[in-house]
């Protein structure tokens, strides 16, 4: 019996919203179960929804985000207080965000170029959804205090792989293009350059989470215009603003 896409997306969305709720149950000192655990979940649950077409780089571009924002959901709970009355919040904001790059992740798959109105759709969710996993990402990493050197190296990989989605996704090719390739190795150097000298400033975690994923989101931001041949002035003053808005916000934020 073939199961209509709708409902596979549904079936996929309260299976890991599930997965989510069971491993929120327990202590922190089980990640090492529960997050490879939500990897093979999120990877299973999008083959069940996007199972028609996948081909070659598609094994890694239409599956990255659901595994990404379900680790990132998880460890970033712990950070909270363990109660129902932030559970379950957090559980109904996962279950809408999942089942939005679950969305996103089919109108890559199935060629968007057919619908300009629909593709635009998806790669924006799939984008804002990328800056919200990085700001998780980040405050987690930071809480961990770890020293300059494992921050940058940690977040160079973590833009790495998000840029390249990111980045494929403009043209949806078979293969990663080498314009594709160098734009990725060269938004992993920026983040990593500056994920080390923010390390050496004194700031709350969800501050240098902020910062981090706000220069990803401008950085990805321009890059993306400018291998989709649309970068404007008004484009980049826009995301140059937003820069200077956050880079206020850090200078206002430091506790020498």
């Amino acid at each position: 019996m073939i199961i209509e896409k709708r409902l596979r997306f549904g079936i996929a969305t309260v299976g890991l919203t599930l997965l989510l709720l069971i491993s929120t149950l327990f202590f922190f000192d089980k990640a090492i179960i529960f997050i490879p655990l939500l990897i093979i979940g999120s990877y299973a649950a999008s083959f069940f929804s996007l199972y028609e077409g996948i081909e070659k780089i598609e094994w890694y571009t239409l599956f990255l985000m659901p595994a990404l924002l379900s680790v990132g959901m998880y460890m970033f709970y712990f950070l909270f207080p363990v109660r129902w009355i932030t559970r379950i919040p957090f559980l109904t904001i996962y279950g809408v965000s999942i089942y939005a790059i679950l969305l996103s992740s089919n109108i890559f798959n199935v060629g968007a170029e057919k619908n300009l109105q629909l593709y635009r759709a998806g790669f924006s969710v799939n984008y804002f959804i990328q800056t919200m996993v990085f700001f998780l990402f980040g405050n987690v990493i930071a809480s961990f205090h770890w020293g300059f050197l494992a921050n940058g190296i940690v977040f160079g990989l973590l833009s790495g792989a998000l840029a390249l989605q990111l980045y494929w996704s403009i043209r949806l090719d078979m293969h990663v293009s080498r314009a594709v390739l160098n734009h990725t190795l060269l938004t992993t150097l920026l983040v990593f350059q500056a994920s080390l000298l923010l390390s050496f400033i004194p700031l709350q975690e969800s501050i240098f989470a902020l910062v981090l994923a706000v220069l990803y989101y401008c950085i990805a931001g321009l890059t993306h215009l400018h291998l989709d041949e649309r970068l404007f002035k008004h484009s980049v003053r826009e995301y140059v603003t937003i820069l200077i808005v956050i880079l206020a916000i850090l200078f206002l934020s430091i506790s020498w």
